[in-house]
């Protein structure tokens, strides 16, 4: 039997903000958001949670243009993303956004901007010159990681979880981070269960990193919580979708 989070611990005020919360910004800022499909703008009405990510990237003389994802996790099970398109028009002129439900859609806009660059789109110049980095992405702190690790685990009642082997690994844990990766906690009056992903992150004695992910939900018959650890990112993300289309 798992018990609900101890929240404070995972910086509730860094959470990420509510699914229709972050479309009415997306919206907002988008100069031609009147001519997405008013069926899926519809259907984010149910969305769970929500999640953006950087799809690409290019810079040169003073033009940008980056492209973004936004995905969002409905009770169905299934997922609405649309495409956001930041560039500016001139060296040094603001920038202006625009958004596209459908990715082909997407390129024909991208096709449209700085003709007279002939780099290819989506091509990441930027990030492939960056030098490699040598330090590790997450801030470890040293507080009893180990001890950490095997609580989490304990707490973890999906029979797929990481196996006798990754717990072995753990036990050499030095020092952890955890970060909230997706959704958020449920809020009174809202429909629907709850989902959040979190990331612990571990520092071994060797220096090498290893992380669990962790899905925290409320899809359980009685609305209890509900604690999964999965060994990859994919695992716990598909157990996310798999929950939001069958509650337990």
């Amino acid at each position: 039997m798992s018990v609900p989070h101890e929240t404070a611990a995972y910086g509730p005020a860094e959470s990420p903000e509510p699914p229709e919360e972050h479309l009415a910004r997306l919206l907002g800022r988008a100069l031609n958001s009147f001519e997405l499909p008013d069926e899926a703008i519809r259907r984010l009405d149910c969305a769970l949670a929500c999640d953006s990510s950087l799809h690409s990237a290019y810079h040169s003389a003073g033009l940008h243009r980056e492209t973004y994802r936004h995905t969002w996790l409905l009770a169905d099970g299934s997922a609405v993303t649309f495409w956001e398109l930041v560039h500016n028009r001139a060296p040094g002129s603001a920038p202006e956004h625009e958004v596209y439900a459908d990715e082909e859609e997407l390129r024909a806009a991208t096709a449209r901007l700085h003709p007279s660059q002939d780099t290819p789109d989506f091509e990441l110049p930027v990030l492939i010159q960056l030098p490699p980095v040598l330090e590790p992405r997450h801030a470890y702190v040293p507080d009893r990681s180990a001890d950490h690790a095997r609580r989490l685990l304990r707490r973890a009642e999906n029979p797929d979880g990481p196996g006798a082997g990754l717990a072995a690994l753990l036990a050499t844990a030095s020092a952890h981070e955890i970060t909230q990766a997706f959704g958020r906690p449920g809020r009174t009056g809202r429909k629907g269960p709850s989902f959040s992903l979190y990331e612990h992150a571990f520092l071994l004695s060797d220096g090498t990193e290893l992380s669990l992910w962790e899905v925290e939900h409320t899809a359980t018959p009685d609305g209890r919580h509900m604690c999964e650890v999965y060994a990859t990112q994919e695992a716990a993300r598909d157990a996310m979708e798999r929950r939001a289309a069958r509650p337990a």
